[in-house]
């Protein structure tokens, strides 16, 4: 399951978004440190492709991909040292697989500035130096238990040591350590760090009901040209996507039916919420793949360039284990033909072997053996 961690200054929005996308009811009163211990929910990751396979198969069961999102305590200045809920929330941040820093681009009298007025650049910046401060105490502290062992020879030292070398020389540069470049061996080795910058950021400008349809603003472009501006625009790891919580708590309220025919009328193309979830798969480069059935139309998620047997195995292990095959049609022909048993009938249904990449909207039927 994908988990996305919702961080950011306290009174930017976070609860609220996360609130409205979850429904899990997490506090979102008006004052600094709301949330203490991080809220959790799920949340399905909509996809119309499903809906139409689950109706033409017309499976007892529709079954979509789910991703999580924890919402963490607010980070102030000085959270690297513990002010605020410090290390709390650091530790919180290293559980998950990306991170969506909610950054307030919405200006309103009734609500509280920790810092006193509305400057989505400034703040970005001091939440990404508190986690960079952080790493570094990290990368630091483990330089010093390796360097001995490195000196006298030990393999295992001597490349965790390089690895490490490579993210120090990053963090002092005031670089991320998702920027530093690392062939198949290392990536491994910094991965079991957990560290906070290495973690990839989808940048949620939060902006207010005065901003739609278009959902952009002067702080917006302000905060896309800063990332631009650091060289992060021209990174895989890292995008900006805007949202109005304020919209999506009342979408939250409706019925499901009814909520594209709200957006339609007041002009928006898709909710918030939509393009955070597809942001999140972007970032992290993910595809979806689906199983149809009798009994239930199901959509898996796995990384982009994923084997068949891989595909597999995210539904179990044996049948990854054991792969022979994969019978494999697109979503695009699927609709077009209406059925399994139809695809087979006119020879459009592929038999794909192990060296197969999946592509995203394939449906598959795994033959193994074990």
């Amino acid at each position: 399951m994908l988990k996305v961690g919702i961080v950011g200054l306290p009174n930017v929005g976070k609860s609220s978004l996360f609130n409205a996308i979850t429904a899990a009811g997490a506090p979102s009163e008006n004052y600094p440190f709301c949330t203490v211990e991080p809220n959790v929910g799920t949340v399905e990751v909509p996809d119309v492709r499903l809906d139409k396979i689950f109706e033409l198969a017309a499976s007892k069961r529709r079954l979509p991909s789910i991703i999580q999102f924890v919402d963490i305590a607010g980070l102030v200045e000085g959270a690297s040292e513990g002010e605020g809920l410090g290390n709390k929330f650091l530790g919180n941040i290293r559980e998950v697989d990306a991170i969506a820093h909610v950054l307030r681009c919405f200006d309103d009298p009734d609500v509280t500035h920790v810092i006193g007025g509305v400057d989505p650049v400034r703040d970005r910046e001091i939440v990404e130096t508190e986690l960079a401060l952080a790493d570094l105490d990290t990368v630091q502290r483990r330089l010093d238990k390796v360097e001995k062992k490195a000196k006298s020879g030990e393999k295992e030292s001597i490349r965790e040591k390089a690895v490490l070398d490579k993210a120090l020389e990053a963090l002092a540069a005031g670089k991320p350590v998702r920027s530093v470049v690392l062939n198949a061996e290392e990536a491994p080795i910094l991965k079991g760090f957990q560290l906070l910058t290495s973690k990839p950021v989808l940048y949620v400008a939060n902006v207010g009901e005065a901003d739609l349809p278009e959902a952009e603003n002067d702080w917006t472009r302000a905060l896309r040209a800063a990332v631009a501006a650091d060289g992060a625009a021209a990174q895989e790891d890292e995008a900006v996507v805007t949202v109005c919580s304020a919209l999506e708590s009342e979408l939250a309220e409706m019925e499901p039916a009814d909520r594209q025919d709200f957006l339609e009328e007041i002009g928006v193309k898709e909710s918030g919420l939509n393009r955070l979830i597809r942001g999140a798969y972007e970032l992290l480069g993910l595809v979806t793949f689906f199983t149809v059935g009798p009994q239930e139309s199901r959509a898996w998620t796995v990384r982009v360039g994923s084997s068949a047997p891989q595909a597999a195995g995210t539904i179990h292990s044996d049948f990854e284990r054991g792969f022979i095959r994969a019978e494999t049609i697109h979503v695009d022909e699927f609709e077009k033909v209406g059925s399994w048993k139809a695809a087979r009938d006119v020879g459009v249904l592929r038999s794909e072997g192990k060296t197969y990449t999946v592509v995203d909207g394939d449906i598959m039927l795994f033959r193994f053996n074990v």
